[in-house]
């Protein structure tokens, strides 16, 4: 049976610029024919990565990397193997693991450049297994990195074999949750667990702008002016945000490994609430954790609930648009559950703002409390 693990979080944020866009302005996008605040899946999933690190909630050796750097991951080892242009490897890399179709149709500037052609997703497995391919292949290395003109079928076949098994080892939690695309070699290519939608705001907003200067401390007087100006957009919204996460794909994606599973799960669900970007945080220090984390378990489908939301909340002087927020998204909740919910699916939620009907799932009083509970459920109904 389908185990689908959703998040839907109302979370309200004082003025910022978490996330922007080309300009430097605040995303958005147009939802329900308003203007909405917008926070990319792409940037959520980011500082979920970074928090998994920096909080310890779970192990390096149970996350990964990503990189087109490949020769500073290994660079003690290239050093040892004698290469004085360590990046010489990406270069290496790149042609071993180059399809044949493309070296047919004739290489690029691109095979001969410092860096690798995309960002590669690895594992701490696979960047330990990488270290000790340069130590088993070093005078190889050495004396590819030497030769002009390299190609393709200048690479032993057993250093390919080799190089393809290194992206083959271990597990990690962030490569299982958000998966990873290797073009060059597609059995090595993970779909992810995990879908996180674009936050978007309840509500419409408007564009703001903060006008500032700085004032230059060794001007004399008589030199007028600030030493600088300029002008940085801003806006404040409360935001739907919603991640649904498939048990049974991330369990397969962990080669079965059922305890670093529940861990994953337990650590997401901390990852969620406490996760916030880090754009102009220094501006504006928006550390506004979620007023709402309703954490949903269907067993037919996933059902975002972002059209609670399509005829945008208004403001009301005598109640908060967080708690407008969490009571709309428990009526279409209603709605859209009679028609597509399954009669087994299930509730947890912590709520601080009183709107949630206390009849839909189980209330938890604290964030650890409701990570453990997640832990808990996920456990039941994997049998472990």
């Amino acid at each position: 049976m389908s185990l689908f693990l959703e998040f839907h979080l109302i979370q309200n944020f004082a003025p910022s610029n978490l996330n922007r866009d080309d300009t430097g302005a605040p995303k958005d996008a147009i939802f329900g024919g308003q203007r909405r605040s917008r926070i990319s899946s792409q940037c959520q999933k980011r500082a979920m990565r970074k928090h998994f690190r920096i909080s310890g909630l779970l192990p390096e050796s149970d996350l990964g990397i990503r990189t087109r750097l490949l020769d500073r991951v290994v660079k003690s080892e290239l050093i040892d193997a004698g290469l004085e242009d360590c990046s010489k490897f990406n270069e290496i890399v790149k042609l071993a693991l180059k399809n044949k179709e493309k070296e047919d149709k004739g290489g690029s500037e691109d095979d001969k450049s410092s860096v690798m052609s995309y960002l590669l997703f690895i594992s701490f497995a696979e960047s330990e297994a990488l270290r000790e391919l340069v130590r088993q292949h070093a005078n190889l290395i050495n004396k590819l990195a030497g030769k002009k003109g390299l190609k393709k079928s200048d690479m032993p076949a057993d250093f390919k074999r080799d190089l393809e098994g290194v992206f083959m080892k271990g597990k990690a939690v962030d490569i299982a949750l958000f998966g990873r695309m290797l073009t060059d070699m597609p059995k090595a290519n993970q779909n992810a667990s995990c879908q996180v939608a674009h936050a978007i705001s309840t509500h419409r907003v408007e564009r703001e702008f903060d006008y500032f200067t700085a004032v230059d401390e060794r001007a004399e007087p008589h030199e007028a002016g600030a030493g600088h100006v300029d002008f940085s957009e801003f806006n404040s919204a409360t935001f739907y945000r919603y991640a649904v996460l498939d048990a049974q794909k991330l369990l397969a994606n962990l080669q079965d490994d059922k305890e670093l599973t529940l861990s994953a799960i337990e650590a997401f669900a901390k990852a969620m609430a406490l996760a916030i970007p880090s754009g102009k945080q220094n501006s504006f220090a928006a550390h506004n954790p979620p007023d709402f984390i309703g954490v949903s378990l269907r067993h037919a489908m996933p059902l975002n609930l972002a059209n609670a939301f399509e005829k945008p909340v208004r403001p009301k002087t005598d109640a908060s648009l967080t708690a407008q927020s969490v009571a709309a998204l428990s009526r279409y909740e209603d709605k859209l559950a009679t028609v597509y919910a399954a009669a087994e699916d299930q509730w947890l939620y912590l709520d601080l703002t009183g709107e949630w009907p206390e009849n839909r799932g189980e209330k938890q009083q604290s964030l650890d409390g409701l990570a453990r509970r997640v832990r808990e459920w996920v456990a039941e109904h994997l049998g472990a």
